[in-house]
């Protein structure tokens, strides 16, 4: 049988072949010319004849500057002069730059002279000096969780009239919510002063300035326009700055009212007097170097020149306003911040703190424990979070209110506070919540964070507690945990995170991260 003829190779399986030959070749080590390994085939069409090019003038090439590289690598000595005077100068100026960010306000401040310029802030305080009659999950704007139905099929008549008044509560109508720009900065602290003569705002925002907007005065139509459309005059909102770093929280004496006081991350504590139009600092760090952010400030009804505080760095404090600060009490309660505290108003020697070490935890004043950097209150009771929790708010009535970032809002009851012991432990029991509301408490980086505010002395004797909503609402709820109004209006663009109750009346303000003022009433 005659032999079978192999196919004929390909051009492209014999080029596969020859590549394969010169890479065994490379790998045996034999030295040959690239050339030689792999020849290049033929071409399967003749090439065209290519046209003679113009020789090219050649390229003039700049001279190769020095790059820029650190003394070592240069070879230069790191101690030279001229490089350690600059590394001298660079560091200052870091430091003075940190320096001046922390620095807080000494001494007494005039509100004529640390005024807020801006088309929206006035100076003075006109009209407020001389106050005399104290009494789940992702946000969705505009989607409401409370409704009118959920008012319509309330079965309890008491709780049924009790919605159908919060949720009557009406946006303020003199000014947009776009107008009222209480503070330049985000808000961060917020307050009424307790009068019940007219609503009276103060607001604290990242920045250390302290806003006060009164909801009574009345807009004035531009002079010589007949015309009813005709645009208002702007509110007058006085805006000073009092503090250096963000203000975090503000306290309002129940016994003098043109006090006010407040405290920053600055590391200090001011007081207001409004008759005066005085700004005065009543607590800071003896050591001026030493960087003690205050997280929130509370005071005893039953002393008024007792203020408590808390602080970024896990520690509680306590200063006799007649003393010099360095006599002031602190102790170290936690390794992680106390985002917020309060004490019980009717029994102001209870604590409770939030923290981000996940707890709620209650201590007793009455009882100092321990020696040296380890002496603190007597801790009652605590409660575990699965994440941090925010704060903490005692009710006049013995509930505690807490926000966590594990999207709840937790009550818990202490009815018979008054009757411990001092120093008495709580059990587990005790110190399990009565009522979890599932609240989307995920503000993120620019929303500020949500805090739940009882009313201090309502005058229905009703608790309720207001808390900002991420959809851009204000929640009201009871200390049962049912919700009773969820406040809207028209022209909120943004979250009205921090959100009060006036003390006595039905009236809610909410501040935004653009310093805006909402106001129900």
């Amino acid at each position: 049988m005659a032999p079978k003829k192999e196919p004929p190779i390909s051009e492209f399986e014999r080029k596969r072949l020859e590549n394969i030959a010169a890479n065994q070749a490379i790998l045996k080590g034999i030295s040959t010319t690239a050339d030689k390994i792999l020849p290049k085939p033929a071409p399967l069409k003749p090439k065209r004849a290519s046209t003679p090019r113009a020789k090219r003038e050649p390229v003039k090439r700049e001279p190769l500057r020095p790059t820029r590289q650190s003394s070592r690598l240069a070879g230069l000595d790191a101690d030279a002069g001229a490089f350690k005077r600059k590394a001298e100068v660079e560091a200052e100026v870091e430091a003075q730059t940190a320096k001046a960010k922390k620095m807080r306000v000494n001494g007494d401040l005039s509100l004529g002279d640390i005024k807020v310029e801006g088309r929206k802030w006035e100076n003075g305080l006109d009209g407020l000096s001389g106050l005399k009659d104290l009494p789940v999950r992702g946000a969705q704007p505009g989607v409401r969780t409370f409704t009118d139905e959920n008012v319509k099929e309330t079965d309890n008549k008491g709780l049924k009239e009790l919605r159908l008044r919060m949720s009557g509560l009406k946006l303020y109508e003199k000014w947009p919510v776009q107008d009222i720009k209480i503070v330049p900065q985000r808000v961060y602290a917020m307050g009424f002063h307790p009068t019940e003569s007219k609503p009276i705002v103060f607001a604290g925002d990242k920045e250390g300035s302290m806003g006060v907007f009164d909801a009574s005065q009345e807009p004035v139509k531009a002079e010589n326009v007949d015309d009813e459309e005709a645009e208002l005059s702007d509110p007058v909102i006085s805006a000073f700055k009092t503090h250096s770093r963000t203000i975090s929280s503000f306290y309002f004496s129940p016994v003098d009212a043109n006090a006010v006081y407040s405290a920053s991350y600055d590391s200090s504590i001011r007081k207001l007097d409004l008759d005066k139009g005085v700004s005065t600092q009543v607590f800071a760090p003896a050591d001026t170097d030493d960087d003690m952010p205050i997280s929130a400030i509370d005071m005893p009804s039953s002393d008024p020149n007792m203020i408590i505080f808390s602080t970024l760095q896990g520690s509680l404090g306590r200063h006799d306003l007649r003393t010099k600060p360095e006599t002031a009490e602190i102790w170290g309660l936690t390794d992680h911040k106390i985002g917020g505290f309060s004490l019980h108003p009717l029994h102001p020697h209870l604590v409770a703190t939030a923290s981000l070490d996940r707890t709620l935890k209650i201590w007793d004043l009455r009882k100092i424990e321990g020696k040296g950097v380890a002496r603190a209150p007597a801790l009652l009771g605590s409660h575990d979070s699965r994440l941090s929790v925010s704060h903490a708010s005692w009710s006049s009535a013995g509930h505690v209110a807490t926000s966590s970032y594990d999207d709840r809002i937790k009550i818990y009851a202490f009815p018979d506070a008054g009757q411990w012991s001092a120093g008495a432990k709580l059990t587990d029991e005790q110190m399990q919540p009565v009522r979890q509301v599932p609240h989307n408490n995920q503000t993120g980086r620019w929303v500020t964070i949500l805090k739940p505010q009882w009313q201090r002395s309502p005058r229905d004797g009703l608790q309720k507690f207001a808390i900002g909503n991420m959809n851009r609402f204000v929640d009201v709820f009871a200390a049962d945990g049912e919700q009773l109004a969820q406040l809207d209006g028209e022209g909120i663009t943004a979250v009205p995170a921090v959100a009060h109750f006036h003390p006595t009346m039905d009236w809610v303000a909410g501040g935004n991260a653009s310093g805006k003022l909402c106001l129900w009433m």
